[in-house]
Parts: structure tokens; sequence; C-alpha cells
């Protein structure tokens, strides 16, 4: 039997502060000036809870934690749910085209 599609990809905006962080800039030597900077990440979750997951301090991620603003649905919604190796495939993929756009990323 054929697994469900369960699995999304999210993208949380993140405060500019982050740039203050040195391993964020280190990880983001192409970051353009006044781009946005955000954590693409993907779950077995809904994005939404995941999100508030995040906040709340449960299996975050420290700068989506601390610099997490509001999530981007418009730059995932369209490809989810998915299967799981899609899923991993497809973070991977956003975070490329985010950062080839002069986006500051994180990713876990």
């Amino acid at each position: 039997m054929a697994r469900r599609k369960h699995h999304h990809v999210y993208v949380i905006e993140l405060h500019k502060d982050v740039l203050l962080e040195p391993r964020f800039r280190k990880n983001n030597p192409g970051y353009v000036d006044g781009k946005p900077c955000a954590y693409v990440g993907m779950t077995g979750l809904d994005p939404d809870v995941r999100f508030d997951k995040h906040k709340a301090g449960i299996q975050a991620n420290r700068f989506a934690q601390q610099y997490g603003l509001r999530l981007l649905p418009d730059l995932y919604e369209g490809f989810n749910p998915m299967h799981y190796q899609d899923a991993v495939d497809k973070e991977i993929e956003v975070g490329i085209d985010l950062r080839s756009a002069g986006f500051g990323v994180w990713q876990a």
C-alpha cells in the first residue's frame, strides 16, 4: 500500500537581526543587502504547527525560535504535501533557489 503524502516544506521569515549572528553570515556569503532572511525546513506536521513548535522551543532551530517572524506560504504552498523523499529534495532546492536570489538562508 502506498504511503500518503503528508510531508511539507516550509519557509519562515527571519528578523534582520539574524544577520548579526556570525554563523548565519558565514553561511550566506552571497547575501544581498536588503533581501529577506529565511529558515527553510521540512516536516511531517502542518507548517503552522511546526512554526508554533519552533517558537515554543520544542525541537526548535535556534534561529527559527529567536528570529522567526512568520511563515512565507507563497514560497512553498504550491508543492505541499508530498512524500518524504520528495520533501527532503524540495527543501534543498528551495534553499538553493532562495540563496541564488540573494536571500540569507538557514537550513537544518
